[in-house]
């Protein structure tokens, strides 16, 4: 079966576990929700290539929403003269002659000219060779971030960093989850009985054999074996992870998707704004 027909396939069935759920298109197909949240991710992070690769694959697959996007994509560009507002303007007057009020709005100060269609267009549907968004906090950062906290806490950074590749998990997302956690003091505990630097409850270290969980290598292994059996079951979806590490793996699928507690939601931004990609890379050696 091509990329396209399963894609198509998969946009007719009903999702077992939303996509789109937390997206900020939540009336958009579960394919197509995420290719818009990720174009204006590639946005954010300045990755012109992504974010036009995105927008051009929702269009293409139906997605009012991805012609109005890629015609403003095109339009507010950085050189937008010529071809590039023809192709705007033309992407624009479908969405707009469909109802899509931002659409309509735009046109009515750009005359539609000469209808032209984007290059990318032309090429074959492929989802799964878009360009990556790979802006992913840098190890550079990371350094920098681990080497400013006090002494104390440095060391059980340094552990999370050492032990998360054995796992299978990004050094790097754990750090996020464990800065959210306990700030890597580890003697934390909170009102929930929920002890450590990764913060596990008793029903936690039972599942995943952690013995003392105020032992920090203890308590980073345990951890560290929740993620990697939360990152399976949601497919690497950093932010579906984050928010069943917070609110348990229950909450997230009963939702199909971040639950609706302020709480999980805040904590979802925290971890996403530390690590900076929606998807978990997996370490060098986890790779192999």
């Amino acid at each position: 079966m091509s990329i396209l027909r399963l894609c198509l396939f998969m946009l007719c069935l009903p999702s077992l576990a939303m996509a789109q759920a937390g997206s900020l298109f939540p009336d958009e197909a579960p394919a197509v929700a995420r290719l818009l949240d990720d174009g204006l991710a590639a946005q954010a992070l300045g990755s012109e290539a992504g974010a036009e690769a995105r927008f051009c694959a929702a269009a293409r697959l139906g997605s009012v929403e991805g012609q109005y996007r890629l015609g403003r994509f095109y339009l507010e560009g950085t050189s937008p003269r010529g071809a590039a507002v023809e192709i705007a303007t033309t992407l624009l007057s479908f969405a707009a002659q469909r109802g899509h009020r931002e659409a309509q709005a735009l046109l009515a100060t750009h005359r539609v000219g000469k209808i032209v269609t984007p290059s990318c267009f032309d090429a074959p549907l492929d989802l799964t060779d878009l360009p990556p968004l790979d802006k992913v906090i840098s190890p550079r950062e990371v350094r920098r971030y681990v080497a400013a906290l006090p002494s104390s806490r440095r060391e059980h950074a340094r552990l999370v960093q050492r032990l998360a590749p054995r796992f299978g998990v990004d050094p790097r997302f754990a750090l996020a989850i464990v800065r959210n956690e306990s700030g890597f003091d580890p003697a934390a505990r909170s009102p929930k009985d929920a002890l450590g630097l990764m913060q596990l409850i008793p029903e936690t270290a039972e599942r995943f054999r952690v013995a003392d969980r105020l032992d920090p290598e203890q308590n980073v292994r345990g951890g560290l074996a929740y993620l990697r059996w939360l990152l399976a079951t949601f497919d690497g979806d950093i932010a579906l992870t984050a928010a069943a590490y917070n609110a348990g793996e229950g909450a997230v699928m009963r939702y199909d998707g971040v639950p609706p507690y302020s709480e999980t939601r805040e904590y979802v931004k925290r971890v996403l704004a530390f690590y900076r990609s929606a998807r978990h890379i997996l370490p060098g050696p986890a790779r192999l």
